[in-house]
This record gives structure tokens, C-alpha cells and sequence, in this order.
């Protein structure tokens, strides 16, 4: 049967997480462009989530997980386009809704996630901290870290707002 099919792409029928809201079909050239890779470290016995629980981890409504250990997301600069892809997919707000989230959370004694410089930061930092999640590009994942989630981006009109990953043409 394998031989029918010559090597090309392997094309993503669907990506459907517990219960999740989320679903994506690609090939895998689009998918790195077209879907962010939540990521936690190799070292993490972190299975795959929601995405609603991302959302509350990301609120910072759930601090810990199962085994006890804290959760730390971190996210990307308020600048970065991925990062606004991730708010709006993610946690359903805009910029400023979560702005103003987090300035009434700051008055109740909870920080919002660390913001690291660029995506290579964030799998660095996932890599080596335990119970650290970010995101990234889908093309961005190294061997040190797991996907644990897959999120398609909101429109293929943000997918062309994002950096190009290596190796894809450009349009």
C-alpha cells in the first residue's frame, strides 16, 4: 500500500484534542506556517492539554500541575505578531482585553507570564526549565522539547503576517 503512495508531504487529516474546539488540515510545508506548536520540555512528563486548560494555564487560573510541579508560560514581546495570533486563538482577547486583564490580576498579586525575546529564546528556556510552556512556530521545535498542543492560527491572513520558516518558498 505504501507504494501507491510516492513520498510527498505527509498531509495532516485532522488534529482533534480531548473534547478540544481545535482542527486543522495541511500539508506539512503549510503547517509549520499555518499552526502554533505549544511546547513543553522533553524532561516534563507534560502530556497534551486542552485548549481550554491552556487558556487558564496562560490566565494564570491553574498554577500547578497534577504531579505538583508549577506550570510557567512564557510568552513572546507584546510586538510580535505570533504572540497576537496566540492571544486572539488562545485566549480569545485582544491586546488590550488582555492588557486590562492583566492589570486588574496585578492587583490581586498575580503576574502575568514571562515574556522572552524571540521564538529561539522561548524552546531554549522551555528546554531547561522544568514545567516551563511556550509557543512557537511550528517549524521552530526542536528535539529538546515535546509538542502538547497544535493551534491552528486564526486565518491564513496571520499565517502570512509570520516569519517564514526555513526552507518554505515564499509566495
Amino acid at each position: 500500500m505504501l507504494a501507491l503512495f510516492p513520498r510527498r508531504p505527509v498531509v495532516l487529516l485532522a488534529i482533534l484534542i480531548g473534547g478540544g474546539s481545535f482542527a486543522c488540515v495541511a500539508t506539512s510545508a503549510q503547517a509549520d506556517e499555518s499552526q502554533i506548536a505549544v511546547i513543553a520540555s522533553n524532561h516534563d512528563s507534560l502530556p497534551a492539554i486542552s485548549d481550554n486548560m491552556l487558556r487558564e494555564i496562560y490566565l494564570k487560573k491553574i498554577f500547578i500541575n497534577s504531579d505538583g510541579r508549577p506550570y510557567i508560560p512564557v510568552n513572546l514581546p507584546p510586538v510580535h505578531r505570533l504572540r497576537d495570533a496566540f492571544i486572539f486563538a488562545v485566549l480569545h482577547m485582544n491586546t488590550l482585553q488582555l492588557q486590562a486583564y492583566w492589570d486588574r490580576r496585578y492587583f490581586q498579586g498575580v503576574s502575568p507570564p514571562y515574556v522572552l525575546g524571540s521564538q529561539t529564546a522561548v524552546v531554549k528556556f522551555v528546554a531547561s526549565t522544568p514545567g516551563a510552556i511556550g509557543y512557537v512556530q511550528r517549524c521552530n521545535v526542536t528535539p529538546e522539547v515535546h509538542v502538547i498542543l497544535l493551534v491552528p492560527l486564526p486565518d491564513s491572513a496571520a499565517a502570512g503576517m509570520l516569519e517564514k520558516c526555513p526552507g518554505t518558498a515564499t509566495q
